[in-house]
């Protein structure tokens, strides 16, 4: 990986840091993701008229194609991941989703677009999964599994399916993770899309997808906005520059690369949302972000 991609994905990392953090601070539903891209509509509309002016009428069926693609998945990706914590622990879903997302897509750009990975980009990768599993409280499911053995039937039944539900869920939302990236990786890479235009008009597909969930109850969506606002328009305004700094790096370096390295994000989450948010396990969550640092810096060094 280049040293200019290696900057963009810690930047990007940094910046998906600080937005996670404020949605998290937010509390919201879906109907915190409708107001989040609606007002990424509207503020990223001088850019994305002034880039895509000349470009987007040239686009044909494919490019509109994969946009409207991308836009799906996101949608898709969100709300199953926010089914998983419905039915299921966060401990159970999230690292199971972030460690297989960029397995899965660094798996994909290997067997399917003639990446090749060393043994240091693969130790990295294995660095920086193992890291976030560590950060999202691993251990402590793998406590709970022994511990079913001395609980009654009843409660392992219902602990069992728990665990059952939250590693599909899991690995569902870490599948739409993995194609979200290879899709767009290969609009940036190969078809040579802008990626400010592919996040940006993808966005309208996600409006289209969330539009009818605002306003199906529209007394909810006014209490939520007037709690959420704020927060939506920090996430709004900081998270494309996130995403879209992640697209450029995929146009200098290997997506296999880029796609375990997005992790570092957790690094910044460890240190600065477990401070601002007051969670435990702070000497845990410093020894899985030191894991993604070493991946990182694995993956940045060829």
């Amino acid at each position: 990986m280049s040293h200019s991609a290696f900057l963009l994905v810690i930047l990007a990392g940094l910046i998906h840091a600080l937005w996670n953090i404020a949605a998290k601070k937010a509390g919201g539903d879906v109907r915190f993701a409708g107001f989040t891209a609606l007002i990424m509509a509207v503020v990223w509309a001088p850019v994305g008229i002034f880039v895509g002016w000349d470009v987007v009428p040239t686009w044909g069926y494919l490019e509109w194609g994969f946009i409207s693609a991308s836009g799906v998945l996101h949608v898709l990706y969100f709300v199953t991941l926010l089914r998983g914590y419905r039915k299921a622990d966060l401990t159970v879903v999230y690292p199971i989703a972030r460690g297989s997302g960029p397995l899965i897509s660094s798996a994909v750009a290997i067997l399917f677009l003639g990446e090749h990975l060393s043994l240091l980009g693969g130790l990295g990768i294995l660095a920086v999964v193992g890291g976030v599993f560590l950060i999202a409280g691993g251990p402590k499911l793998l406590r709970s599994l022994r511990q079913e053995q001395g609980e009654r039937e009843q409660q392992i039944r219902v602990r069992g399916e728990k665990v059952r539900s939250g590693i599909f869920y899991g690995l569902c939302t870490g599948l739409f993770i993995a194609a979200y990236t290879v899709l767009d990786g290969y609009a940036v890479k190969v078809l040579l899309l802008s990626p400010l235009l592919v996040d940006y008009f993808g966005n309208f597909i996600r409006i289209a997808l969330l539009l009818p969930v605002l306003l199906r109850d529209r007394v909810a969506t006014r209490v939520s906005w007037n709690k959420e606002w704020k927060y939506a328009l920090i996430v709004a305004v900081i998270s494309p520059i996130s995403y879209v700094l992640v697209l450029y790096a995929m146009q200098e370096a290997p997506l296999s690369h880029v796609a375990p390295a997005r992790e570092v994000s957790m690094l910044f989450a460890a240190l600065i949302g477990g401070h601002l948010l007051d969670e435990g396990d702070r000497l845990q969550r410093i020894c899985g972000a030191l894991c993604i640092a070493v991946g990182v810096i694995a993956l940045g060094s060829f």
